[in-house]
């Protein structure tokens, strides 16, 4: 195809994903105060997991085609770019306030499926059993793993319904914002992801480093034009809820199912990779602690956005 073709292409892409986000943020702030969720609820739920389809989409695919290194790089790489890009930009853009059930259960638990991830990849490093991989049995574990937070984020996480005239959208409308939004950001995302991989490929690239750098891109990019509208919009908690809620749909249901279709071997990861993903986990809890209170504010965004810088920085020399 044409050069110039598939550069309109990824314009176009990144026109949907940008519109496709604006209406995601609206549709799901309307349905939050309809139904007296929180915006985190939602950004974890609804948002998390519709802009975590087209890393759905990629790992099971590779997972179908017995590609480990797209199934599981993809994940990787949008896990590492979802914390350290994404929340840093948003911080960077609006100070995110860090409520008593996100640090209590919301970014434990994200630092938790982490560390499971890496043990349960590299059991044989570790222990001296099986394979370093994620069989069957390691993806039925994170299901269910998923499943239970699930449960407790909707078990514990209720707000005042908000019943403002003046902020009540009709149900069916913001139902319709969200549906067409989240049209936006896969269509949008697939017309970059697979454009950009053509052009990746046509310059002899491997798939692991297309896998960490251009699909986890391009998949993350509808975590962050939602972050970025939600940030626009002073939604910072729908911002976090969907990052956290990303991360966490991406390990648990995401790698667990393809674990499922077929086990996916740890081979193509290196420790510098499951490194720095088990970083990226780890300073979004320590931003608690760095700068202001109860906040992620623009000091921990720029550390996010330096420690990303630097390894994209690594991946590019080490080609």
């Amino acid at each position: 195809m044409n050069i110039w073709i598939q550069v309109l292409l990824l314009l176009v892409g990144l026109f949907l994903i940008v519109k496709g986000a604006d209406w995601l943020v609206d549709g799901a702030s309307g349905v939050a105060r309809r139904f007296g969720l929180s915006e985190f609820v939602i950004g974890l739920t609804i948002v998390g997991m519709g802009t975590s389809a087209p890393e759905m989409v990629v790992s099971f695919i590779g997972a179908f085609h017995g590609n480990a290194d797209i199934a599981i790089g993809n994940v990787v790489g949008s896990n590492i770019m979802n914390t350290l890009l994404i929340l840093g930009v948003t911080a960077l853009i609006l100070p995110m306030a860090v409520t008593g059930s996100n640090k209590k259960r919301d970014i434990p638990v994200n630092i938790f499926i982490t560390v499971l991830l890496i043990v349960l990849g590299l059991e044989h490093t570790f222990f001296g059993i099986g394979t370093d991989g994620l069989n069957r049995v390691d993806g039925a574990i994170l299901i269910a793993f998923f499943l239970l937070y699930m449960w407790m984020s909707f078990k514990g996480n209720k707000a005042e319904e908000d019943n403002s005239p003046a902020k009540q959208r009709n149900i069916w409308l913001c139902l319709l914002m969200i549906a067409a939004g989240l049209a936006g950001l896969v269509f949008g995302g697939n017309l970059f992801v697979d454009n950009a991989t053509e052009i990746a490929h046509a310059l002899g690239v491997s798939d692991k480093f297309i896998a960490i750098t251009i699909l986890a891109g391009g998949t993350s990019m509808p975590e962050l034009a939602t972050c970025v509208v939600a940030a626009a919009k002073k939604k910072g908690q729908l911002a976090l809820g969907n990052i956290i809620g990303s991360n966490v749909f991406n390990i648990l249901l995401i790698l667990g199912g393809s674990a499922l279709i077929t086990p996916l071997s740890f081979a193509g990861m290196n420790y510098v990779d499951l490194g720095v993903l088990l970083l990226s986990a780890l300073v979004l809890a320590s931003a608690l602690v760095i700068g202001k209170k109860d906040q992620i504010d623009r000091l921990d965004g720029a550390l996010f956005v330096t420690i990303w810088a630097g390894y994209m920085a690594y991946l590019i020399i080490n080609l």
